[in-house]
């Protein structure tokens, strides 16, 4: 999602599909720029997790992360992006400690995967890398373009070039998609130093990117989110980080309740936004989503770790020997394969 700062916060309970919206607090602050809209009420969609069967750390993968290794030795290598080391943060709280070590490195015009079970860890180290207040950070060191990410308010982050999907996109409703955008897209601007656009010009900055998604232009004119399907409300969070056109986009689980013509839309659009200077993060459960993002490394997480990573030198010519890897490791982990209809 683009993340919009209000200067309240927002309540939210995934424990049921008719969310309750008491029992946690969600932080505004990972909206993605300073606006002052009112927006009462905030409503949360939610879906329960699917259920998953029990990993097993059998997989057999040896070959090094970059993120073990000293990121200076890559001579003449493209800019480390985002550098995590030994990244260790707990639930505030519980206290409870979740991630227990990640180390984790990306340069520009990599793309990253990360997969795992449920409970690995996986969407916690994302919303860390965010900001989210509902964790603390207790050890290690996060640097993002030599800036130390963990200093940064959620919203500085953004203005630096730090994006995340949601795995359930808030609906914002009386705020128009297209108002959205470009406040978001104006706020980022000032944030730079540059002049706002003006609502004429962003028009016809967005319409290409909403046509390159295959979806309505009616879509600016409906309110975020309200009343999206599940395929809508993840097209809508490629859009916007089309428009925003972030240097990182960590895009968690943004597969989950696609089929397979939104799922290819998605991916094309996200394949389209890839250039020498930018990356991205994937958080996935299944191989389907990498059949049409061709990543540069796929890492395994267990228990708040990177346990196992696999590079990918030639991504585009050896997607049969990735295909054939996540394979090996959706059945050590027991994953279920996911079957096309």
């Amino acid at each position: 999602m683009a993340l919009l700062t209000y200067s309240s916060t927002i309540p939210f309970s995934s424990s049921s599909s008719s969310t309750s919206l008491s029992s946690r607090r969600f932080p505004a602050t990972l909206f993605r720029t300073h606006v002052s809209v009112p927006l009462n009420p905030w409503r949360f969609r939610s879906r329960l997790p699917r259920p998953h069967a029990p990993l097993r750390a059998k997989a057999t993968l040896t070959v090094d992360s970059p993120a073990t290794g000293d990121a200076s030795s890559r001579n003449g290598s493209p800019r480390v992006l985002l550098q995590v080391k030994d990244l260790k943060a707990v639930i505030k709280e519980s206290g409870q400690e979740i991630l227990r070590g990640v180390n984790l490195t990306i340069h520009e015009g990599e793309v990253h995967a990360i997969m795992g079970k449920n409970g690995s860890g996986k969407s916690t180290f994302s919303k860390v890398l965010v900001g989210h207040q509902d964790y603390d950070v207790t050890g290690g060191s996060v640097l993002f373009k030599d800036q130390n990410l963990l200093e940064m308010e959620p919203e500085e982050r953004s203005h630096v070039g730090l994006f995340m999907s949601f795995q359930i996109p808030v609906e914002i409703p009386g705020v128009s998609n297209f108002d959205f955008l470009h406040m978001a897209f104006n706020a980022r601007r000032k944030n730079h130093g540059l002049p706002p656009v003006e609502p004429l010009e962003f028009y016809s900055l967005v319409t290409p990117k909403v046509a390159s998604l295959n979806m309505n232009p009616k879509f600016l004119d409906r309110n975020v989110n309200e009343g999206f399907s599940g395929g809508e409300k993840k097209r809508n969070e490629i859009l916007q980080l089309a428009v925003l056109e972030a240097d990182l986009a960590i895009l968690d689980e943004i597969d989950s309740g696609l089929d397979v013509d939104a799922l290819q839309d998605v991916a094309n659009a996200v394949n389209g936004l890839l250039t020498p200077n930018n990356s991205v993060l994937i958080i996935t459960h299944y191989q389907r989503l990498l059949d049409y993002i061709n990543p540069s490394y796929v890492h395994i997480m267990e228990e708040g770790m990177i346990v196992k990573t696999e590079l990918i030198a030639h991504p585009r010519a050896l997607m049969h020997h990735l295909k054939s890897l996540l394979a090996v490791l959706l059945a050590d982990y027991h994953c279920p394969p996911l079957k096309r209809v």
